[in-house]
Protein backbone atom coordinates (compact mmCIF):
# COMPACT_ATOMS: atom_id res chain seq x y z
CA UNK A 1 0.00 0.00 0.00
CA UNK A 2 1.16 3.53 -0.95
CA UNK A 3 2.17 5.44 2.26
CA UNK A 4 2.33 9.56 2.45
CA UNK A 5 5.18 11.53 3.24
CA UNK A 6 6.71 11.75 6.26
CA UNK A 7 4.85 14.71 8.30
CA UNK A 8 7.54 16.75 9.15
CA UNK A 9 4.58 19.62 10.64
CA UNK A 10 5.45 21.02 7.08
CA UNK A 11 3.26 24.21 7.27
CA UNK A 12 1.83 25.81 4.62
CA UNK A 13 1.30 29.53 4.57
CA UNK A 14 -2.33 30.34 4.20
CA UNK A 15 -2.55 33.54 1.84
CA UNK A 16 -5.66 33.18 0.29
CA UNK A 17 -8.98 31.53 1.26
CA UNK A 18 -11.96 30.56 -1.25
CA UNK A 19 -15.41 30.41 1.23
CA UNK A 20 -18.17 29.16 -0.69
CA UNK A 21 -21.26 27.97 1.58
CA UNK A 22 -24.66 26.80 1.63
CA UNK A 23 -24.99 26.69 5.48
CA UNK A 24 -23.64 29.90 6.64
CA UNK A 25 -23.45 28.77 10.15
CA UNK A 26 -19.82 30.56 11.92
CA UNK A 27 -19.16 31.67 8.40
CA UNK A 28 -18.83 35.44 9.73
CA UNK A 29 -16.57 34.36 12.39
CA UNK A 30 -14.15 32.13 10.57
CA UNK A 31 -13.69 34.77 7.90
CA UNK A 32 -13.29 38.06 10.30
CA UNK A 33 -10.45 35.78 12.20
CA UNK A 34 -8.78 34.87 8.29
CA UNK A 35 -8.58 38.50 7.49
CA UNK A 36 -7.16 39.67 10.61
CA UNK A 37 -4.48 37.16 9.77
CA UNK A 38 -4.37 38.57 7.07
CA UNK A 39 -5.99 36.15 4.57
CA UNK A 40 -7.28 37.58 1.28
CA UNK A 41 -10.86 36.26 1.06
CA UNK A 42 -12.77 35.23 -2.36
CA UNK A 43 -16.16 34.20 -2.59
CA UNK A 44 -19.57 33.57 -4.60
CA UNK A 45 -23.47 34.14 -4.38
CA UNK A 46 -24.48 34.59 -1.22
CA UNK A 47 -21.27 33.84 1.05
CA UNK A 48 -19.86 37.08 -0.33
CA UNK A 49 -22.59 39.22 0.40
CA UNK A 50 -22.66 37.53 3.78
CA UNK A 51 -19.01 38.25 4.45
CA UNK A 52 -19.36 42.02 2.81
CA UNK A 53 -22.56 42.61 5.10
CA UNK A 54 -20.21 41.97 8.35
CA UNK A 55 -17.94 44.42 6.95
CA UNK A 56 -15.19 42.20 5.32
CA UNK A 57 -13.47 42.69 2.06
CA UNK A 58 -14.06 40.35 -0.83
CA UNK A 59 -13.34 39.20 -4.00
CA UNK A 60 -15.77 37.84 -6.23
CA UNK A 61 -15.25 34.45 -7.99
CA UNK A 62 -16.01 35.90 -11.13
CA UNK A 63 -13.59 39.09 -11.05
CA UNK A 64 -11.27 36.49 -11.04
CA UNK A 65 -12.42 34.37 -14.14
CA UNK A 66 -13.53 36.87 -16.23
CA UNK A 67 -17.25 35.78 -16.10
CA UNK A 68 -20.63 36.26 -14.56
CA UNK A 69 -22.29 33.79 -12.16
CA UNK A 70 -24.89 32.16 -15.04
CA UNK A 71 -27.50 29.94 -15.23
CA UNK A 72 -28.74 30.47 -11.79
CA UNK A 73 -25.83 29.68 -10.07
CA UNK A 74 -25.56 26.40 -11.75
CA UNK A 75 -21.60 27.58 -13.19
CA UNK A 76 -19.65 29.78 -11.11
CA UNK A 77 -16.19 28.04 -10.08
CA UNK A 78 -15.71 25.47 -12.26
CA UNK A 79 -12.93 27.87 -14.21
CA UNK A 80 -9.25 27.11 -14.64
CA UNK A 81 -8.95 29.92 -12.85
CA UNK A 82 -10.29 28.34 -9.61
CA UNK A 83 -9.52 25.06 -10.60
CA UNK A 84 -6.24 25.75 -11.57
CA UNK A 85 -5.20 27.88 -8.13
CA UNK A 86 -6.49 24.95 -6.04
CA UNK A 87 -5.10 22.14 -8.08
CA UNK A 88 -1.54 23.56 -8.82
CA UNK A 89 1.35 21.59 -7.22
CA UNK A 90 3.36 24.18 -5.33
CA UNK A 91 6.72 23.71 -6.53
CA UNK A 92 6.09 21.50 -9.62
CA UNK A 93 8.21 24.07 -11.90
CA UNK A 94 5.88 23.35 -14.98
CA UNK A 95 2.85 23.92 -12.30
CA UNK A 96 4.16 26.88 -11.42
CA UNK A 97 5.19 28.18 -15.03
CA UNK A 98 1.83 27.54 -16.38
CA UNK A 99 -0.31 29.35 -13.23
CA UNK A 100 2.55 32.60 -14.17
CA UNK A 101 1.77 32.12 -18.18
CA UNK A 102 -2.22 32.58 -17.16
CA UNK A 103 -2.08 34.89 -14.74
CA UNK A 104 -3.17 32.02 -11.88
CA UNK A 105 -3.21 33.16 -8.16
CA UNK A 106 -3.09 29.96 -5.83
CA UNK A 107 -5.62 29.27 -3.31
CA UNK A 108 -4.09 27.84 0.09
CA UNK A 109 -7.78 26.96 1.82
CA UNK A 110 -11.11 25.97 0.24
CA UNK A 111 -13.54 26.41 2.52
CA UNK A 112 -16.98 24.36 1.27
CA UNK A 113 -20.25 23.12 2.32
CA UNK A 114 -22.48 22.17 0.02
CA UNK A 115 -26.06 22.47 -0.85
CA UNK A 116 -28.79 20.83 1.60
CA UNK A 117 -29.51 18.00 -0.72
CA UNK A 118 -30.26 15.41 2.25
CA UNK A 119 -32.23 17.87 3.72
CA UNK A 120 -34.41 18.33 0.55
CA UNK A 121 -35.30 14.63 -0.22
CA UNK A 122 -36.39 14.85 4.09
CA UNK A 123 -38.81 17.23 3.74
CA UNK A 124 -40.11 15.51 0.56
CA UNK A 125 -39.17 18.35 -2.12
CA UNK A 126 -39.99 17.75 -5.50
CA UNK A 127 -38.59 15.87 -8.27
CA UNK A 128 -37.04 19.34 -9.90
CA UNK A 129 -35.89 21.28 -6.42
CA UNK A 130 -34.07 17.87 -5.58
CA UNK A 131 -32.36 17.98 -8.63
CA UNK A 132 -31.23 21.80 -8.38
CA UNK A 133 -29.84 20.90 -5.15
CA UNK A 134 -27.50 18.12 -6.41
CA UNK A 135 -24.58 20.23 -5.91
CA UNK A 136 -21.78 20.18 -8.79
CA UNK A 137 -19.39 22.75 -8.50
CA UNK A 138 -19.00 22.39 -4.31
CA UNK A 139 -17.98 18.55 -4.66
CA UNK A 140 -15.49 19.31 -7.77
CA UNK A 141 -13.76 22.22 -5.46
CA UNK A 142 -13.43 19.72 -2.57
CA UNK A 143 -12.41 16.99 -3.98
CA UNK A 144 -9.84 19.30 -6.34
CA UNK A 145 -8.20 20.60 -2.80
CA UNK A 146 -8.08 17.14 -1.26
CA UNK A 147 -6.37 15.77 -3.71
CA UNK A 148 -4.02 18.63 -3.52
CA UNK A 149 -3.47 18.56 -0.25
CA UNK A 150 -0.03 18.69 -0.14
CA UNK A 151 -0.11 22.04 -0.39
CA UNK A 152 -3.98 22.90 -0.31
CA UNK A 153 -5.70 22.89 2.59
CA UNK A 154 -10.59 21.67 2.86
CA UNK A 155 -12.50 22.36 5.30
CA UNK A 156 -15.97 20.84 4.58
CA UNK A 157 -17.46 20.70 8.44
CA UNK A 158 -18.30 24.02 10.40
CA UNK A 159 -17.20 21.87 13.70
CA UNK A 160 -13.45 22.56 12.07
CA UNK A 161 -13.76 26.33 11.86
CA UNK A 162 -12.07 26.74 15.67
CA UNK A 163 -9.31 24.10 14.96
CA UNK A 164 -8.35 25.66 11.73
CA UNK A 165 -8.55 29.25 12.74
CA UNK A 166 -6.78 28.57 15.78
CA UNK A 167 -4.01 27.00 13.53
CA UNK A 168 -3.51 29.70 11.21
CA UNK A 169 -3.24 32.52 14.30
CA UNK A 170 -0.42 30.99 15.85
CA UNK A 171 1.52 29.21 13.22
CA UNK A 172 0.28 31.53 10.24
CA UNK A 173 -0.81 28.32 8.29
CA UNK A 174 -1.57 24.79 8.69
CA UNK A 175 0.76 21.61 9.41
CA UNK A 176 1.02 18.76 6.84
CA UNK A 177 -1.22 16.59 9.38
CA UNK A 178 -3.86 18.71 9.51
CA UNK A 179 -4.29 18.97 5.88
CA UNK A 180 -4.44 15.12 5.48
CA UNK A 181 -7.03 15.08 8.38
CA UNK A 182 -8.99 17.51 6.53
CA UNK A 183 -8.80 15.84 2.94
CA UNK A 184 -10.10 12.27 4.89
CA UNK A 185 -13.08 14.58 6.35
CA UNK A 186 -13.64 15.67 2.64
CA UNK A 187 -13.51 13.27 0.64
CA UNK A 188 -16.14 11.31 3.38
CA UNK A 189 -18.00 13.88 2.88
CA UNK A 190 -18.31 13.48 -0.88
CA UNK A 191 -18.61 10.31 -0.74
CA UNK A 192 -21.58 10.31 1.55
CA UNK A 193 -23.28 13.30 -0.78
CA UNK A 194 -22.87 11.20 -3.48
CA UNK A 195 -24.37 7.94 -2.12
CA UNK A 196 -27.42 10.35 -0.95
CA UNK A 197 -28.28 11.34 -4.67
CA UNK A 198 -27.63 7.88 -5.75
CA UNK A 199 -30.09 6.44 -3.58
CA UNK A 200 -32.64 8.95 -4.24
CA UNK A 201 -32.15 8.63 -8.20
CA UNK A 202 -32.77 4.78 -7.68
CA UNK A 203 -35.91 4.98 -5.48
CA UNK A 204 -37.52 7.60 -7.82
CA UNK A 205 -36.72 5.76 -11.31
CA UNK A 206 -37.99 2.17 -9.44
CA UNK A 207 -34.47 0.69 -9.49
CA UNK A 208 -34.61 -2.16 -6.95
CA UNK A 209 -31.41 -3.50 -7.56
CA UNK A 210 -28.66 -0.66 -8.80
CA UNK A 211 -25.58 -1.90 -10.31
CA UNK A 212 -23.74 -0.34 -6.73
CA UNK A 213 -25.32 0.13 -3.74
CA UNK A 214 -23.37 3.09 -1.50
CA UNK A 215 -24.63 4.03 1.86
CA UNK A 216 -23.17 6.57 4.53
CA UNK A 217 -23.26 7.96 7.84
CA UNK A 218 -21.82 10.61 10.49
CA UNK A 219 -20.07 10.00 13.52
CA UNK A 220 -22.80 10.69 16.47
CA UNK A 221 -20.96 8.85 19.21
CA UNK A 222 -17.50 7.44 19.81
CA UNK A 223 -18.30 4.20 21.57
CA UNK A 224 -15.66 2.98 24.34
CA UNK A 225 -16.32 -0.71 23.08
CA UNK A 226 -18.47 -2.34 20.58
CA UNK A 227 -20.51 -5.86 21.89
CA UNK A 228 -17.23 -6.96 23.89
CA UNK A 229 -14.58 -4.67 25.73
CA UNK A 230 -12.00 -5.78 22.89
CA UNK A 231 -13.87 -4.73 20.23
CA UNK A 232 -13.42 -0.70 19.02
CA UNK A 233 -16.93 0.79 18.00
CA UNK A 234 -18.81 3.88 17.14
CA UNK A 235 -22.40 4.95 16.32
CA UNK A 236 -22.71 6.32 13.11
CA UNK A 237 -26.01 8.84 12.01
CA UNK A 238 -27.64 8.42 8.33
CA UNK A 239 -29.41 11.44 6.86
CA UNK A 240 -32.56 9.68 7.88
CA UNK A 241 -34.92 11.13 10.87
CA UNK A 242 -36.83 8.51 12.16
CA UNK A 243 -37.92 9.05 15.65
CA UNK A 244 -35.49 6.45 16.82
CA UNK A 245 -32.47 6.06 19.37
CA UNK A 246 -30.56 8.13 16.90
CA UNK A 247 -32.61 10.63 16.94
CA UNK A 248 -33.47 10.80 20.91
CA UNK A 249 -32.58 13.65 23.26
CA UNK A 250 -30.74 12.04 26.81
CA UNK A 251 -32.57 13.21 29.22
CA UNK A 252 -30.18 11.64 31.57
CA UNK A 253 -27.57 8.55 32.74
CA UNK A 254 -24.08 7.34 31.38
CA UNK A 255 -23.21 7.71 27.95
CA UNK A 256 -24.65 4.59 25.64
CA UNK A 257 -22.80 1.61 24.52
CA UNK A 258 -23.37 -0.37 21.68
CA UNK A 259 -25.37 -3.06 23.30
CA UNK A 260 -27.53 0.07 24.63
CA UNK A 261 -27.74 1.11 21.17
CA UNK A 262 -28.40 -2.12 19.83
CA UNK A 263 -31.07 -3.49 22.25
CA UNK A 264 -32.76 0.18 22.81
CA UNK A 265 -33.44 0.23 18.42
CA UNK A 266 -35.05 -3.19 18.83
CA UNK A 267 -37.14 -2.10 21.58
CA UNK A 268 -38.30 0.92 19.80
CA UNK A 269 -38.80 -0.66 16.87
CA UNK A 270 -41.00 -3.33 17.95
CA UNK A 271 -42.87 -0.92 19.67
CA UNK A 272 -43.83 1.59 17.09
CA UNK A 273 -44.78 -1.30 14.73
CA UNK A 274 -47.35 -2.59 17.38
CA UNK A 275 -48.87 0.36 18.08
CA UNK A 276 -49.51 0.86 14.62
CA UNK A 277 -50.73 -2.92 14.50
CA UNK A 278 -52.65 -1.96 17.38
CA UNK A 279 -54.26 1.35 16.10
CA UNK A 280 -52.62 3.57 18.85
CA UNK A 281 -55.41 3.50 21.19
CA UNK A 282 -53.80 1.35 24.20
CA UNK A 283 -50.39 2.14 26.53
CA UNK A 284 -48.16 -0.08 25.22
CA UNK A 285 -44.73 -1.58 26.93
CA UNK A 286 -41.80 -3.06 25.57
CA UNK A 287 -39.06 -4.91 27.44
CA UNK A 288 -36.29 -6.37 25.51
CA UNK A 289 -32.93 -8.39 26.38
CA UNK A 290 -30.48 -8.94 24.07
CA UNK A 291 -32.13 -7.49 21.29
CA UNK A 292 -35.26 -10.34 22.02
CA UNK A 293 -38.19 -9.13 23.67
CA UNK A 294 -38.55 -10.71 27.17
CA UNK A 295 -42.08 -8.95 27.75
CA UNK A 296 -44.64 -6.97 26.20
CA UNK A 297 -47.86 -6.23 26.96
CA UNK A 298 -50.97 -3.03 26.57
CA UNK A 299 -52.59 -1.84 29.22
CA UNK A 300 -55.00 0.92 30.56
CA UNK A 301 -52.25 2.99 31.91
CA UNK A 302 -48.24 2.92 30.88
CA UNK A 303 -47.97 1.62 34.97
CA UNK A 304 -50.42 -1.72 34.14
CA UNK A 305 -48.67 -2.05 30.81
CA UNK A 306 -45.24 -2.40 32.53
CA UNK A 307 -46.48 -4.64 35.44
CA UNK A 308 -47.95 -7.21 32.59
CA UNK A 309 -45.28 -6.78 30.51
CA UNK A 310 -42.50 -7.37 33.43
CA UNK A 311 -44.32 -10.49 34.49
CA UNK A 312 -44.02 -12.13 31.14
CA UNK A 313 -40.06 -12.87 32.56
CA UNK A 314 -39.18 -10.94 35.45
CA UNK A 315 -35.68 -12.77 35.49
CA UNK A 316 -34.79 -11.76 31.93
CA UNK A 317 -36.33 -7.91 32.81
CA UNK A 318 -33.63 -7.22 35.05
CA UNK A 319 -30.91 -5.38 32.96
CA UNK A 320 -33.45 -4.74 30.21
CA UNK A 321 -34.51 -2.00 27.72
CA UNK A 322 -37.93 -0.42 28.35
CA UNK A 323 -39.90 1.27 25.21
CA UNK A 324 -43.09 3.00 26.14
CA UNK A 325 -45.56 4.47 23.36
CA UNK A 326 -46.60 7.32 25.82
CA UNK A 327 -44.69 9.87 27.43
CA UNK A 328 -43.89 8.84 31.07
CA UNK A 329 -46.01 9.70 34.12
CA UNK A 330 -45.19 9.30 37.59
CA UNK A 331 -46.74 5.93 38.26
CA UNK A 332 -44.63 4.48 35.25
CA UNK A 333 -41.43 5.78 36.56
CA UNK A 334 -42.27 4.28 39.93
CA UNK A 335 -42.73 1.10 39.12
CA UNK A 336 -40.07 0.84 36.22
CA UNK A 337 -37.49 2.01 38.97
CA UNK A 338 -37.74 -0.79 41.15
CA UNK A 339 -35.66 -2.74 39.32
CA UNK A 340 -32.44 -2.19 37.53
CA UNK A 341 -32.84 -1.03 34.11
CA UNK A 342 -30.40 -0.06 31.46
CA UNK A 343 -32.56 2.83 29.20
CA UNK A 344 -35.99 3.27 29.08
CA UNK A 345 -37.10 5.27 25.53
CA UNK A 346 -40.41 7.06 25.57
CA UNK A 347 -42.22 10.01 23.19
CA UNK A 348 -41.25 12.08 26.23
CA UNK A 349 -41.54 11.98 30.43
CA UNK A 350 -43.76 14.81 32.64
CA UNK A 351 -42.06 16.99 35.23
CA UNK A 352 -43.50 14.45 37.87
CA UNK A 353 -41.78 11.41 35.94
CA UNK A 354 -38.45 13.25 35.19
CA UNK A 355 -38.15 13.68 39.18
CA UNK A 356 -38.77 10.23 39.77
CA UNK A 357 -36.43 9.28 37.18
CA UNK A 358 -33.68 11.32 38.18
CA UNK A 359 -33.17 9.80 42.03
CA UNK A 360 -31.80 6.80 39.25
CA UNK A 361 -28.08 8.36 38.14
CA UNK A 362 -27.44 5.13 36.46
CA UNK A 363 -30.46 4.95 34.15
CA UNK A 364 -30.34 5.89 30.50
CA UNK A 365 -33.22 7.68 29.82
CA UNK A 366 -33.92 8.94 26.17
CA UNK A 367 -36.94 11.15 24.60
CA UNK A 368 -37.80 10.68 21.45
CA UNK A 369 -40.83 13.50 20.85
CA UNK A 370 -42.85 10.72 19.03
CA UNK A 371 -43.56 7.62 17.58
CA UNK A 372 -42.11 6.18 14.46
CA UNK A 373 -45.18 5.68 11.81
CA UNK A 374 -44.95 1.67 11.70
CA UNK A 375 -42.47 -0.41 10.98
CA UNK A 376 -39.12 0.90 9.41
CA UNK A 377 -39.51 0.44 6.03
CA UNK A 378 -35.88 1.44 5.10
CA UNK A 379 -33.70 -1.71 3.58
CA UNK A 380 -31.31 -3.51 5.87
CA UNK A 381 -27.71 -4.30 5.40
CA UNK A 382 -25.72 -7.17 6.80
CA UNK A 383 -22.17 -7.19 6.28
CA UNK A 384 -20.81 -10.88 5.24
CA UNK A 385 -17.57 -11.81 3.86
CA UNK A 386 -16.67 -10.20 0.43
CA UNK A 387 -19.68 -8.36 0.21
CA UNK A 388 -22.84 -6.72 1.93
CA UNK A 389 -26.69 -8.58 1.90
CA UNK A 390 -29.32 -5.82 1.29
CA UNK A 391 -33.22 -6.45 1.53
CA UNK A 392 -36.27 -4.78 1.78
CA UNK A 393 -37.63 -3.91 5.49
CA UNK A 394 -39.85 -7.16 6.90
CA UNK A 395 -42.43 -4.48 7.29
CA UNK A 396 -45.60 -6.42 6.19
CA UNK A 397 -47.87 -7.15 9.07
CA UNK A 398 -51.32 -9.33 9.22
CA UNK A 399 -54.54 -8.47 9.69
CA UNK A 400 -57.54 -10.02 11.05
CA UNK A 401 -59.21 -10.19 6.83
CA UNK A 402 -56.01 -12.00 5.86
CA UNK A 403 -56.15 -14.53 8.20
CA UNK A 404 -57.15 -18.11 6.16
CA UNK A 405 -58.60 -20.42 8.84
CA UNK A 406 -57.73 -24.03 8.57
CA UNK A 407 -59.05 -25.49 10.99
CA UNK A 408 -62.76 -27.20 12.39
CA UNK A 409 -62.91 -24.04 14.30
CA UNK A 410 -62.37 -20.69 14.04
CA UNK A 411 -60.38 -18.23 16.37
CA UNK A 412 -63.07 -16.09 18.47
CA UNK A 413 -62.29 -12.38 18.54
CA UNK A 414 -60.63 -12.14 21.60
CA UNK A 415 -58.37 -15.58 20.15
CA UNK A 416 -58.11 -13.46 16.73
CA UNK A 417 -57.12 -10.41 18.92
CA UNK A 418 -54.31 -11.85 20.15
CA UNK A 419 -52.99 -14.31 17.60
CA UNK A 420 -51.96 -10.76 15.82
CA UNK A 421 -50.71 -9.17 18.80
CA UNK A 422 -48.75 -12.39 18.84
CA UNK A 423 -47.45 -12.08 15.23
CA UNK A 424 -46.72 -8.90 15.51
CA UNK A 425 -43.87 -9.75 18.72
CA UNK A 426 -43.11 -12.39 16.77
CA UNK A 427 -41.80 -10.64 13.68
CA UNK A 428 -39.33 -9.35 16.11
CA UNK A 429 -37.86 -12.31 17.73
CA UNK A 430 -34.44 -14.16 16.62
CA UNK A 431 -35.98 -17.36 14.71
CA UNK A 432 -37.06 -19.77 15.48
CA UNK A 433 -39.54 -17.48 17.24
CA UNK A 434 -42.47 -18.87 19.17
CA UNK A 435 -44.97 -16.45 21.18
CA UNK A 436 -47.79 -17.10 23.64
CA UNK A 437 -50.37 -14.37 24.51
CA UNK A 438 -53.14 -13.81 26.19
CA UNK A 439 -55.39 -10.92 26.73
CA UNK A 440 -52.84 -8.27 24.26
CA UNK A 441 -49.60 -9.74 26.89
CA UNK A 442 -46.73 -11.89 26.08
CA UNK A 443 -46.58 -14.52 28.64
CA UNK A 444 -44.31 -17.14 27.10
CA UNK A 445 -41.38 -16.40 24.22
CA UNK A 446 -38.74 -18.62 22.67
CA UNK A 447 -36.36 -17.61 20.69
CA UNK A 448 -33.39 -18.11 18.92
CA UNK A 449 -33.64 -22.61 19.06
CA UNK A 450 -32.63 -24.38 16.16
CA UNK A 451 -35.26 -26.72 16.52
CA UNK A 452 -39.40 -24.97 16.55
CA UNK A 453 -40.37 -27.52 19.10
CA UNK A 454 -37.58 -26.33 21.60
CA UNK A 455 -38.59 -23.03 20.99
CA UNK A 456 -41.93 -23.68 21.92
CA UNK A 457 -41.37 -26.04 24.65
CA UNK A 458 -38.81 -23.51 26.04
CA UNK A 459 -41.12 -20.14 25.84
CA UNK A 460 -43.44 -23.03 28.06
CA UNK A 461 -40.99 -23.56 30.32
CA UNK A 462 -40.13 -19.94 31.49
CA UNK A 463 -43.99 -19.48 31.73
CA UNK A 464 -44.18 -22.13 33.89
CA UNK A 465 -41.51 -21.34 35.60
CA UNK A 466 -43.07 -17.78 36.25
CA UNK A 467 -46.21 -19.02 37.21
CA UNK A 468 -44.35 -20.60 40.31
CA UNK A 469 -42.01 -17.75 41.25
CA UNK A 470 -45.53 -15.77 41.41
CA UNK A 471 -47.85 -18.10 42.91
CA UNK A 472 -50.46 -18.62 39.91
CA UNK A 473 -52.43 -21.66 40.27
CA UNK A 474 -51.67 -22.10 36.38
CA UNK A 475 -49.35 -21.42 33.93
CA UNK A 476 -50.59 -18.42 31.97
CA UNK A 477 -50.40 -20.22 29.07
CA UNK A 478 -53.84 -22.11 29.52
CA UNK A 479 -56.19 -19.94 26.86
CA UNK A 480 -53.25 -18.45 25.23
CA UNK A 481 -52.68 -17.95 21.37
CA UNK A 482 -49.23 -18.58 19.74
CA UNK A 483 -47.37 -17.46 16.88
CA UNK A 484 -44.98 -19.39 15.42
CA UNK A 485 -42.49 -16.87 12.62
CA UNK A 486 -42.57 -20.19 10.54
CA UNK A 487 -44.32 -23.13 9.77
CA UNK A 488 -44.34 -26.03 11.62
CA UNK A 489 -42.40 -28.70 9.92
CA UNK A 490 -44.15 -31.29 12.14
CA UNK A 491 -46.95 -31.23 14.09
CA UNK A 492 -44.58 -31.74 17.44
CA UNK A 493 -44.19 -28.33 17.54
CA UNK A 494 -48.23 -27.27 17.74
CA UNK A 495 -48.84 -30.44 19.98
CA UNK A 496 -46.27 -29.18 22.75
CA UNK A 497 -48.15 -25.60 22.89
CA UNK A 498 -51.39 -27.69 23.34
CA UNK A 499 -50.35 -29.02 25.84
CA UNK A 500 -49.31 -25.62 27.54
CA UNK A 501 -52.56 -24.61 27.27
CA UNK A 502 -52.72 -23.03 23.84
CA UNK A 503 -55.83 -22.83 22.03
CA UNK A 504 -54.97 -20.78 18.90
CA UNK A 505 -52.46 -21.04 16.67
CA UNK A 506 -51.07 -18.24 14.46
CA UNK A 507 -48.30 -19.50 11.22
CA UNK A 508 -47.28 -19.17 7.79
CA UNK A 509 -48.40 -22.52 6.48
CA UNK A 510 -46.50 -24.28 3.61
CA UNK A 511 -45.03 -27.06 5.04
CA UNK A 512 -45.18 -30.43 3.26
CA UNK A 513 -46.57 -31.78 6.15
CA UNK A 514 -49.39 -28.89 6.50
CA UNK A 515 -51.80 -31.39 6.50
CA UNK A 516 -50.24 -33.50 9.39
CA UNK A 517 -50.35 -30.01 11.81
CA UNK A 518 -53.88 -29.18 10.22
CA UNK A 519 -55.46 -32.76 11.84
CA UNK A 520 -53.60 -32.76 15.19
CA UNK A 521 -55.02 -29.13 15.55
CA UNK A 522 -58.17 -30.83 14.99
CA UNK A 523 -58.01 -33.69 17.16
CA UNK A 524 -57.38 -30.92 20.20
CA UNK A 525 -59.78 -28.59 18.97
CA UNK A 526 -57.37 -25.61 18.29
CA UNK A 527 -58.24 -22.79 16.18
CA UNK A 528 -55.48 -22.14 13.69
CA UNK A 529 -55.01 -19.62 10.87
CA UNK A 530 -52.30 -19.03 7.83
CA UNK A 531 -50.92 -15.75 7.36
CA UNK A 532 -49.13 -17.24 3.91
CA UNK A 533 -46.51 -14.94 4.96
CA UNK A 534 -43.09 -16.11 6.45
CA UNK A 535 -40.88 -14.09 9.45
CA UNK A 536 -37.50 -15.19 10.01
CA UNK A 537 -35.24 -12.98 11.98
CA UNK A 538 -31.78 -14.03 12.14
Amino acid sequence: MPTPPADTDGIVPVRRALLSVSDKTGLEGLASRLAAAGVALISTGGTARAMRDAGLAVTDVAEITGFPEMMDGRVKTLHPMVHGAILADRGNADHEAAMAAHGIAPIDLVVVNLYPFEETVRRGAGYAETVENIDIGGPAMIRAAAKNHAGVAVVVDVEDYEAVAAEIEDKGGLSLATRRRLAVIAYARTAAYDAAVATWMARTTGEETPRRRVFAGTLALPLRYGENPHQGAAFYRDAGERPGVGTAEQLQGKALSYNNINDTDAAFELLADLDATLGGDQALCVIIKHANPCGVATGPTLAEAYARAYDCDRTSAFGGIVALNRPIDAAAAEVITRIFTEVVIAPGADAAARKVLAGKRDLRVLLTGSLPKGADPRPHVRQVGGGFLVQDADSAGAVAESLRVVTSRAPSTAETRDLLFAWAVARHVKSNAIVYARDTATVGIGAGQMSRVDSTRIAARKAADMAEAVGLAAPPTEGSAVASDAFFPFADGLIAAAEAGATAIIQPGGSIRDAEVIEAANARNLAMVFTGRRHFRH
